[in-house]
């Protein structure tokens, strides 16, 4: 079984399937922050279910010409069934498979993919953008910013508010961007 539904409905959605796992069921999510749906999946889930946290590291724009190549983070919660799971996604989908925990991947995610989707909120609220006298590094920035433009906001929010570490990221970011600022005055 996949869950895939906002993190901030993790807790509501695993008491409402708790009860319906079989014994040697397998259930995934597919979230975006992993420390706090594994908490709940390990919590909230009946013992006898093997449990997988995953964060497919692609979205729609970027799997647009096909998933072979993209990666996939895997934490294995419960059980030994994440092996299967890593062979079928690397075999079948061609997923490069990082096998992780919950904390690392929350740690590196709200650094590469919160600093990202904040950058590009902040992108998108300066257009109107060149579109003409632009640099490499520029179009690259660009093309980063439309990757998430049409990203729900509750996964902006997710990526920004419930990953633990993303306050901390946030926080440094713009202390050297202000001390930044600062030096060039």
């Amino acid at each position: 079984m996949v869950i895939a539904v906002p993190v901030a409905s993790m807790s509501e959605t695993l008491r409402v399937i708790a009860p319906l796992v079989r014994p040697g069921a397998l259930v995934l999510d597919v979230g975006s922050v992993k420390v706090e749906p594994a908490r709940l999946m390990r919590e909230l889930l009946p013992p006898h279910v093997d449990i997988v946290a995953t964060h497919p590291l692609f979205g729609p724009q970027s799997a647009r010409h096909g998933l072979r190549g993209l990666k996939i983070a895997l934490c294995p919660i419960r059980g030994d069934s994440h092996r299967r799971v890593a062979a079928f996604l690397q075999i079948a989908l061609g997923l490069k498979v990082i096998e992780t925990t919950p904390d690392a991947h929350d740690r590196d995610a709200a650094l590469s993919q919160g600093l990202t989707h904040l950058i590009a909120k902040v992108l998108v609220k300066m257009e109107p953008l060149p579109d003409l006298i632009t640099t490499r590094s520029f179009d690259l920035l660009y093309e980063a910013m439309e990757m998430v433009r049409h990203d729900p906001p509750e996964l902006f929010d997710a990526i920004e508010r419930l990953n633990p570490y993303a306050l901390e990221v946030r926080r440094r970011f713009f202390d050297l961007a202000s001390a930044l600022d600062a030096d060039l005055h």
